[in-house]
């Protein structure tokens, strides 16, 4: 057995039970039940849209929470030690991240919203198109790239490490490049409420589950930690179910009356999945980056955290936004396209290996 597979931690290893190898199905039904009860409780949505304090939407931001600590719980921050060691594969990652994806994005709407499908999408909604595509670019996914590194074998301490590096590079990136890009598209920047969002779902989480961690190992060790990651699993994934149909419900009568508008919104997210996955892998399997780094690398590049766009979507355009709606069309997706990556990766890696 190699020195890998020996160290692997358990919640990576193990393969997926029913419920998540079914959960493209179960985010699928969500979002369809989110679409027609929205329809159908518009007055109940829009109050639970309206539930709100300093702009955040206590809905969303209790679900997130309930999303995404109980992942960030499996991050050890100590890991940051493992950056020299898969030094190559960070270096691609972060360059894809930080210095390709948000302006990749910010062109492919200026191309397809601006242009392409201007003619076809209401004027007044451009900007905040614009605005959500960046919104979803701009931040790396921290939460799901756990279940896409265990479907490609990746190697998990290299996993651990890199979404520990961007989470804290999002802390002070997120804010500056929003800003930055929004600027350019001649967008105005509310820059309190991006800040508050980059601390209501990212510094808090992050301190909320470096505690708890240290706690939890302190008093049990590393088996009460992975019996309490146990125990949130379920929640953090139902958490997922009940905010794609709460995001899907507030967007429930323009997702009805207008699907060609989720249809046009799809393509740059498209593009830019495919383009900055295959950027990544690309540039690993150049510098001779292993496989079990080049998958998740890859994996990483492409996917986004989109909870925190949603999140902030909403806090600084409103539920009803085309912002908002542009960030949901991603979480649309997410799930079925970064399954296609996947795929992608593991029916590759033969080719992949015997590079010369």
């Amino acid at each position: 057995m190699s020195k890998i597979a020996e160290t692997r931690p358990v919640s990576l290893s193990r393969r997926m039970g029913g419920f998540e190898r079914n959960l493209t199905w179960w985010v699928l039904l969500c979002m369809a039940a989110g679409t027609l009860l929205g329809y159908r409780f518009t007055d109940v949505f829009a109050q639970l849209g309206s539930a709100e304090i300093a702009k955040v939407n206590l809905p969303v931001a209790g679900l997130i929470w309930l999303m995404i600590i109980p992942m960030l719980l499996k991050i050890d921050f100590g890991a940051m030690s493992q950056v020299k060691q898969h030094w190559r594969g960070m270096g691609v990652t972060v360059f894809v991240n930080w210095a390709i994806k948000p302006f990749s994005m910010a062109l492919l709407g200026w191309i397809f919203i601006r242009h392409v499908f201007a003619a076809y999408l209401p004027a007044n909604q451009l900007d905040s198109y614009i605005a959500g595509l960046i919104l979803l670019a701009a931040a790396p996914c921290t939460a799901m790239v756990f279940v896409w590194s265990n479907l490609c074998d990746g190697e998990p301490q290299f996993t651990l490490s890199q979404v520990a590096l961007n989470d804290l590079i999002m802390i002070v990136a997120f804010a500056p490049i929003v800003g930055l890009l929004l600027g350019i598209s001649s967008i105005t920047v509310p820059w309190s409420t991006l800040l508050l969002s980059v601390g209501l779902y990212i510094v808090v989480p992050v301190v909320i589950a470096v505690g708890v961690r240290r706690w939890v190992l302190a008093r049990g060790g590393e088996a009460a930690l992975q019996a309490l990651l146990r125990r949130l699993g379920p929640i953090s994934l139902l958490a997922l179910l009940l905010m794609l149909v709460l995001l899907f419900g507030f967007q429930g009568r323009q997702i009805i009356a207008q699907p060609a508008i989720i249809a046009m919104l799809a393509v740059p997210i498209l593009i830019q999945v495919y383009f900055n996955s295959g950027v990544a892998y690309l540039l690993n399997r150049k510098l001779g980056v292993a496989h079990c780094v080049a998958g998740p690398s890859a994996l990483i590049g492409a996917s986004n955290f989109f909870e925190l766009a949603v999140a902030t979507a909403v806090a600084v355009f409103g539920v009803q936004s085309g912002a908002a709606l542009a960030t949901v069309v991603g979480v649309l997706v997410e799930v079925p396209v970064m399954l296609s990556v996947v795929r992608i990766v593991n029916a590759t890696k033969p080719w992949y290996n015997a590079r010369g």
